[in-house]
């Protein structure tokens, strides 16, 4: 057996219930999943979590697997899943759509993944630039500039509750034309095995 093959046999014992040969199948194949998650998600530990949960639903269906199926292919199925939802639980939260847009402007991408990060921040752009006016200039403030609520309120002479409120609101319209766009999809179509 080669390093990149489960052969039928070793399928046929997993399906048995061979814990030897589940753990074959997890040392082959656990670091692609990794990777394949991480590219996904830009995060360590939640793709850690979409190893462990990958081989758990692996070992609980593996009486539906096929002897002689592509048993890589079906993991590829389900980590890529297990990642599109983990993915929709981050749209979801503004926190965590904001720390996985940082993460993947501080990985080292590839080139396909270069091409989709600008797209992404050219896009991300384009809706900051239909933001009310204050509210704009606000985001800008604090995302580009680094400031922070008190210095955006002294320099344009608002309160740092209504920076806050500002910041809150333009958060709230970059998430909903996120979660809408088709940047979830272009990421599915983007990351490769």
């Amino acid at each position: 057996m080669n390093n990149d093959f489960i052969d039928s046999k070793c399928i046929q014992q997993l399906i048995a219930g061979d814990e030897s040969a589940f753990t074959l199948v997890y040392e082959l194949y656990a670091e692609k999943v990794y990777r394949l998650a991480f590219r996904f998600l830009k995060d360590r530990e939640q793709s850690e979590e979409i190893v462990q949960e990958a081989f758990i639903k692996l070992w609980l269906n593996k009486e539906k697997l096929s002897a002689e199926g592509n048993l890589w292919l079906y993991i590829f199925v389900i980590t890529k899943r297990l990642s599109i939802n983990a993915l929709r639980q981050i749209c979801k939260s503004t926190d965590l759509t904001e720390k996985l847009l940082h993460e993947i402007k501080h990985q080292d991408n590839t080139t396909e993944e270069d091409v989709l990060l600008r797209d992404l921040e050219q896009y991300a752009d384009k809706v900051i630039a239909t933001l009310p006016r204050q509210q704009k200039m606000v985001y800008m403030l604090s995302r580009d500039k680094g400031l922070s609520h008190k210095e955006i309120a002294e320099q344009l002479q608002i309160s740092p509750n209504t920076v806050k409120n500002h910041i809150v609101e333009a958060l709230k319209t970059l998430k909903a034309q996120l979660k809408y766009s088709d940047f979830i999809c272009i990421l599915f179509f983007f990351i490769r095995p």
